[in-house]
């Protein structure tokens, strides 16, 4: 006989979970209870967003579910935006929430919430537990339901009472991994096309990839002299470095890489959905008939022909397909061959940060010394502003599980990603990019970072407001300036505050000697950078994009 909560973590246990992010509440002590005695970590978070969003960073490397637990009401609905980005970005997690107990429910008791209608729309799955004995099946299934197909989060509504109670349930067993396999029917069809193709491009994109498959797709670029590009934020599927990488087909794309792609005549779109964001409002691609024979890899069947109509869809996982590939080869130097370094040098030039610019701090240096001084390895973690085009255009990305940035666009992601990341990879270089709106969305969760001794460094690119709509702002209504302007704390200060280093940076000089001592503080750090707001873009100040409009 064993209590509800004790079942929870066995279960979790059973399928491998290591680690758990929470804010904790009385809807939940029994299961807090059970964690007392199970080898499972429990890090304690001070928000349920950024404890959701660390779950998703934890899913967002690793491939396995994110673990988080948050009590009912409020703080289930904190933690609904990093059920949001775990959605939109194909993310495996899954959230346990504590319920009000079965006699209280359809009473608007305490901080009650139907989650099944909350979360419908958000998950991928939403279930509520009544029977404990059933919590075996539930949450073996959950972690199923989490990485099949295309992975997103699990919602599991636990109510009180049924954690506490005491009953006889199975032993539970690890869920069993399902992947999908292309055919060797659709692989001569490829091949086919290919064959007649004159301008050929392969987009990558989604999750279930992992560093063999990476290593995989680079080997098929290489046989079939295939430029390459990554989508939104999945940066880290390619390294920019080699010959055959075209570049980020993301926000902002070069415009000769977005001229290549429409003028491509065979688009190999594996693994990634290309949503609004990457098709530059399907513009790029056309919904739902594409201009170029789209061939489409997707591990859901559902995903196929959803948004695209393909050429060829097949239904794999990316790992799967370019396992296949692989295996197959090109009668002989394919025709576009000598195009392909072009697409790269094209990349190269457009990943060159410009010098100059308005203020007395300038990114361009700032991020060639980054470049230099960063490990391959080193993990960057960011939200959702300007801020992010010096990181997603300028970092030259080399190997896979380096990048942790939601594709939904979501704000203060990148400082609970990076305390995430750091702890699952202690060894590790982990810099987060905030811009000082987005930090302050949850860089709350610095004091977790300074609690568990996990020494990350944030870098906080402060220009005084909300970068982007001021730049949308601007150029929609040219002077108009309402709800954009920000009056920020010292984050330098800030950061000693809570227990960590800090650094203020005003000229571009102060930067490299701010951020050694920060990495060399053994401690947690922000620098700040007190950037000038004309400084909204690298080619376009602020009065540029005004006077335009």
């Amino acid at each position: 006989m064993k209590t509800g909560g004790q079942l929870i973590v066995d279960a979790l246990e059973a399928n491998g979970t290591d680690r758990i992010f929470c804010v904790p509440g009385e809807s939940y002590l029994a299961v807090l209870d059970a964690l007392h005695d199970s080898s499972i970590r429990t890090i304690v978070c001070r928000q349920e967003g950024g404890a959701a969003m660390m779950a998703d960073c934890q899913g967002r490397l690793t491939g396995k579910p994110g673990i988080c637990f948050v009590t009912r009401g409020p703080g289930a609905t904190n933690a609904s935006a990093g059920i949001h980005i775990a959605m939109q970005d194909s993310v495996p997690l899954i959230l346990f929430i504590g319920q009000v107990a079965s006699h209280a429910k359809e009473r608007e008791a305490f901080q009650e919430v139907d989650y099944v209608r909350f979360f419908g729309d958000i998950a991928k799955w939403v279930v509520e537990i009544d029977d404990a004995s059933r919590i075996p099946e539930f949450v073996t299934r959950a972690f199923a339901v989490a990485t099949s197909g295309r992975p997103g989060p699990v919602v599991i509504s636990l109510p009180e009472d049924m954690l506490t109670s005491m009953v006889e349930a199975p032993e539970a067993l690890p869920h069993t991994p399902v992947d999908t396999y292309p055919g060797e029917a659709e692989l001569d069809a490829l091949e086919m096309l290919l064959a007649g193709a004159k301008r050929p491009l392969v987009i990558l994109g989604g999750t279930r990839w992992n560093a063999d498959a990476v290593a995989r797709m680079h080997e098929i670029a290489e046989a079939w002299s295939l430029p390459v590009g990554c989508s939104f934020r999945r940066q880290m599927l390619f390294d920019h470095l080699h010959p055959n990488y075209a570049g980020d087909v993301g926000i902002g794309i070069n415009p000769k890489l977005a001229a290549a792609i429409k003028q491509a005549d065979v688009a190999l779109l594996i693994g990634g959905r290309m949503g609004e964001m990457p098709s530059s409002d399907y513009t790029l691609l056309k919904s739902p008939y594409p201009d170029q024979a789209l061939v489409h890899v997707h591990a859901d069947a559902g995903e196929l022909g959803r948004v695209y109509r393909p050429t060829l869809a097949i239904n794999a996982s990316p790992a799967a397909f370019v396992e296949a590939f692989a295996k197959r080869k090109p009668a002989g130097t394919p025709s576009w061959a000598a195009e392909t370094p072009r697409h790269h040098a094209a990349y190269l030039e457009w990943s060159t940060p410009p010098q100059t610019g308005p203020g007395a701090v300038q990114m361009g240096p700032i991020m060639d010394y980054l470049e230099k001084v960063l490990p391959d390895d080193a993990i960057l973690t960011n939200g959702a502003g300007n801020y992010a085009t010096w990181v997603h255009r300028f970092h030259r990305s080399r190997r896979f599980g380096t990048q942790a940035a939601p594709t939904s666009g979501s704000m203060g992601y990148g400082t609970p990603a990076a305390v995430a990341a750091k702890a699952l990879y202690p060894e590790r270089t982990v810099v987060a990019f905030a811009g000082d709106g987005c930090f302050l969305m949850n860089g709350q969760e610095f004091a977790t970072a300074v609690q568990y001794d996990l020494p990350i460094v944030v870098i906080v690119v402060n220009n005084g407001i909300y970068g982007t709509i001021r730049m949308h702002q601007e150029r929609e209504y040219p002077g108009r300036v309402v709800g954009t302007d920000l009056k920020n704390p010292d984050f330098a200060a800030l950061a000693r505050a809570y227990g960590g280093h800090g650094e203020t940076v005003e000229k571009t000089a102060d930067f490299a000697p701010a951020f050694e001592r920060a990495r060399t503080s053994g401690k947690p750090a922000i620098v700040e950078i007190r950037l000038d707001p004309e400084a909204i873009t690298p080619t376009r100040t602020m009065t540029q994009i005004r006077d335009k409009a």
